[in-house]
């Protein structure tokens, strides 16, 4: 089937091509870091979330719960609920290294599962909450939130880098 010069097989070639492209590039966008400082990735986060029930945690409270040094990277912002029977917390840490980023991805799996587990039993809906938690890595940016307005803070850390 020949059109005006181009056959069908020819424009299907360029139109695969272009896709191909598109792909490569969202791919790129999607994969690849960001060159942001930590305290405006943080700030972004920070003024997305619902403070009614999360409060800033400090250092301790990150070892405690994730049994990692604060010290170890660059920049950690770690928000938990204010009372012990919520499974809600929003995480975003920059790692120094990507050597790191396998390590607190770990440390993550961990922390979901122990609280997972913590819950199980009599507050199904902490459990829910921390199935349907949003996780991204994003260079050395690592984020995670198993809380009810988890994706809307999903998109406020990816729309900041």
């Amino acid at each position: 089937m020949k059109t005006g010069g181009f056959t069908f097989s020819r424009v299907m070639k360029y139109v695969v091509l272009g896709l191909l492209i598109a792909f490569v590039v969202l791919l790129m966008i999607y994969a690849s870091g960001s060159s942001r400082p930590f305290e405006e990735v943080e700030d972004a986060v920070s003024s997305s979330l619902d403070k009614s029930n999360l409060v800033r945690k400090d250092g301790a409270a990150f070892k405690r719960e994730f049994g990692l040094s604060e010290a170890d990277y660059a920049g950690v912002m770690y928000y938990a609920s204010e009372f012990s029977i919520s499974a809600e917390e929003v995480l975003v840490i920059l790692v120094k290294d990507e050597s790191q980023v396998q390590e607190v991805m770990e440390a993550i799996d961990r922390q979901v599962e122990a609280r997972k587990n913590d819950f199980d039993g009599y507050a199904p809906e902490e459990v829910k909450l921390l199935e349907d938690a949003k996780q991204s890595v994003r260079g050395r940016y690592i984020f995670f939130a198993a809380a009810p307005k988890a994706e809307e803070y999903l998109e406020a850390f990816s729309s900041s880098l």
